[in-house]
């Protein structure tokens, strides 16, 4: 069939609005009409860079280039059709998308572990993570690659029956489509990788589509102070509205007020969920946690990017430690459902994170907003 897409070219372009041709699935796979598309930041990081491999490793990966790609991988939809073998989902069901596969039997997933699914390997390889072969093509007959194998940015794609997730039908697809990627990586950077308990004083730092879900999930789990530091001034107002104590405009601003509210004791948990994440930012954040003290690292930093500055010596003799997350270190099959459960009980705020929505024409209008700080998160909806 074939479907409007938006599509990148190359590093610092703009996203292209074209027709492609999709194939039916085969396989194991699921065709998806992708009806709400998050405007996540790691799409954003496709276009600077921040998430493209070394182009000499291209060669490595077993592709003669990243690009063109379809973006997007926060949605939501309905399977339009499925392939020989597929038992999860049927035509006509809504699902998530789960950017990390869920294969069910590797090592990982067998010992509860989904976020890091073996499959998730093939997340920048061209073709299915099914058989390596292609279900996409530009107007010339150019293959696409998809980024995260989801391509929510185009209103139909053929997915891996692995990546995605059947929600109630009752559920609105705008919701669902933000739990598969921002609202579960910041909830459960609090509630599962920094493992916030009751009175913790917890600091967000950076305020986007995943922060602003680690505020929520500190909250939710008891924390005494949550501190949400971002520079832009609507970012931390909406903080406050979602569950912030206290806000801050930078961790200069923070570190001294923090000392004050826990009487010099410091933060139990940090959480680092800036738009981009660069090693001289580890210092302050790293300060920010008192003794035994656990600091979550959940945003992208530059792929290539090897320093960090961190004081080791503080790190060790404070018993400190530094965590890496991926997904909010979440199950994807039993996560997402019980989130939108959270949801459907008033618990967890899902439409509140909407800033604005976009027809699929307006994505750089949306992603522009994001940079602009205007834009806690835009979605885009397909016709």
């Amino acid at each position: 069939m074939r479907c409007r897409a938006a599509v990148l070219h190359g590093l610092h372009q703009e996203w292209q609005i074209e027709e492609i041709e999709v194939d039916p699935p085969k396989a194991a796979e699921v065709l998806v009409h992708w009806t709400h598309a998050g405007m996540c930041h790691s799409d954003e990081h496709v276009v600077t860079g921040d998430m493209v491999p070394p182009e000499e490793a291209w060669p490595l990966m077993g592709i003669e280039s990243f690009f063109p790609i379809i973006g997007g991988h926060e949605g939501a939809g309905v399977v339009v059709e499925v392939g020989p073998g597929v038992t999860s989902v049927q035509p006509g069901d809504h699902v998530s998308a789960s950017f990390i596969p869920a294969c069910g039997r590797c090592r990982y997933c067998s010992t509860g572990r989904q976020n890091l699914c073996d499959q998730g390997a093939g997340a920048f390889q061209k073709g299915m993570i099914t058989d390596g072969t292609s279900r996409h093509r530009l107007a010339d007959g150019t293959d696409v690659n998809m980024f995260a194998k989801l391509g929510t940015f185009a209103e139909y794609s053929t997915v891996a029956e692995s990546q995605v997730i059947k929600v109630d039908a009752d559920l609105p697809l705008d919701a669902v489509a933000l739990v598969s990627c921002g609202v579960a990586t910041g909830w459960g950077s609090a509630t599962k990788r920094a493992d916030v308990a009751p009175g913790d004083t917890v600091v967000v730092v950076g305020i986007g589509g995943i922060g602003i879900n680690a505020v929520q999930g500190a909250r939710m789990a008891g924390a005494r102070h949550v501190v949400a530091v971002d520079p832009v001034e609507f970012k931390r107002e909406k903080a406050m509205e979602l569950g912030a104590t206290h806000t801050f405009a930078s961790m200069e601003e923070a570190l001294p007020a923090v000392m004050e509210m826990t009487w010099g004791q410091m933060a139990d948990k940090v959480i680092m969920t800036p738009g981009v994440l660069y090693g001289d930012m580890m210092a302050l954040g790293t300060q920010l946690a008192g003794k035994g003290g656990t600091i979550v690292v959940t945003a992208i930093a530059p792929m290539t990017q090897t320093e960090s500055s961190v004081n080791l010596f503080e790190l060790a003799m404070w018993n400190k430690e530094i965590k890496g997350t991926i997904f909010g270190s979440l199950n994807p099959r039993a996560d997402i459902p019980r989130l939108l459960n959270l949801y459907r009980e008033g618990q967890l705020k899902l439409d509140e994170l909407i800033t604005n929505r976009y027809p699929l024409d307006q994505v750089n209008v949306g992603y522009q907003a994001m940079r602009d700080g205007t834009n806690i998160r835009g979605v885009i909806e397909h016709a």
